[in-house]
């Protein structure tokens, strides 16, 4: 492993078909006040609000609702939350849903204190917090975005067609998460599906970089193989257990930091993924499936032996009387074949995107990617054009 890093995470996490019993554990150590933040009104059909209810009540504590919070939060509905908070003078922040509740959460906590408005500060600016931060605790009810064990929180600008994730530091991870399988099985299929390619695609931005032999690939490899097992047995079967369980567990180790040590990490296709969501409101999922493969066959020519071994490790193809090119090739035709069998997005067109704004999503591309990475400004509408 090249260079120097350090590790830490300091989000706790309770795992299991019993993990909200230990909210009682977690509730004491924070103030009366708690915002529930949740999204448009599923956790109520489950019976999951009302349990998380009964627990913060049990708790002694004062329940400062804020609902509607959308699949791509918005600006608007980021300081919709921090007026709320300042007004009830709330003390922790309880998100409960998918990693857009978890985001927005995490966006909150870092601007209730501040004066600045928050996407300024945070989203243009890209400045860290200097003020107070209020705590944030999660409860997860879709496997994806790894959310609930980072600093990551994505905002929308629809006014300026713009979506960014800031990466905040441990100071802004959630102190803790629950994690029950079960409460991902109510799930729609295609939500289910956008959730297991976002949880593919992380790694792949993680270990599509660097050609040293390195233990994060090790690890990432296997993740791949897990998840694209688990995903075909929960395509068949959205109420196996084992399966959806390995999925959720799958997705916090993929973006919680961890195989990112050592590495230098891409994340191209989440920038061109984000901004296509930002002129369509696609789910974030089936935008990077959408833009992936076109991207990846750019590529390749420049990463040979990173994409020959993906082939072999992830996908099984065999190497034998092969040129490294033909083997690459076979190992994103067998990622295409999954993705298929998945049933995601496999076009930005499908998504609504059209020519016409591939220009303004390729200049958004590079105000997200801060133009200094991958792809130039004729590259993005290249792969775009590919993928429309």
């Amino acid at each position: 492993m090249l260079g120097n890093f350090s590790y830490h995470n300091p989000t706790k996490l309770y795992f299991g078909d019993q993990a909200l019993g230990y909210l009682n554990e977690e509730l004491p150590k924070y103030g009366e006040t708690v915002q529930l933040i949740y999204g448009g009104g599923s956790i109520k059909k489950s019976g999951l609000y009302d349990e998380i209810l009964a627990i913060l009540k049990q708790n002694g504590k004062t329940v400062v609702e804020d609902a509607g919070v959308m699949p791509n939060p918005t600006v608007e509905k980021l300081r919709e939350g921090v007026r709320l908070a300042r007004e009830n003078k709330v003390d922790f922040l309880l998100a409960v849903g998918g990693g857009s509740c978890c985001d927005y959460a995490k966006a909150v906590s870092v601007s209730v204190h501040c004066d600045d408005d928050p996407w300024d500060k945070y989203y243009i600016r890209f400045e860290e917090p200097d003020c107070e931060i209020v705590p944030v605790g999660c409860v997860l009810t879709m496997a994806g975005t790894g959310s609930e064990m980072n600093g990551g929180a994505v905002i929308t600008n629809h006014e300026q067609k713009l979506k960014i994730g800031h990466v905040f530091g441990d100071e802004v991870m959630p102190k803790f998460s629950i994690l029950n399988p079960k409460y991902t099985m109510t799930l729609p299929k295609r939500q289910m599906v956008a959730g297991i390619y976002d949880i593919f695609n992380h790694i792949c931005e993680q270990y599509f970089s660097g050609e040293d032999d390195n233990t994060s690939d090790y690890i990432a490899e296997a993740l791949m193989k897990s998840v694209v097992h688990s995903s075909l047995i929960a395509v068949k079967n959205p109420g196996d257990y084992e399966a959806r369980s390995n999925i959720m567990w799958t997705a916090t180790w993929a973006l919680n930091t961890l195989i990112s040590r050592g590495k230098s990490t891409d994340w191209m296709v989440h920038m061109i993924g984000q901004s296509v969501g930002a002129y369509t409101d696609a789910t974030h999922g089936m935008t990077l499936a959408a833009v992936s493969l076109p991207y990846y066959r750019m590529i390749m020519p420049y990463g040979l032996a990173k994409f020959k071994r993906f082939a072999t490790e992830v996908w099984g193809v065999s190497a034998d009387g092969k040129t490294d090119e033909q083997v690459a090739e076979e190992g994103l035709r067998a990622l295409e074949g999954w993705m298929k069998q998945l049933g995601v997005a496999l076009s930005i067109g499908e998504l609504g995107a059209t020519e016409e704004m591939l220009e303004g999503i390729a200049e958004g591309t590079i105000i997200l990617d801060g133009g200094y990475k991958t792809l130039t400004k004729e590259e993005v509408i290249q792969v775009l054009r590919e993928s429309l």
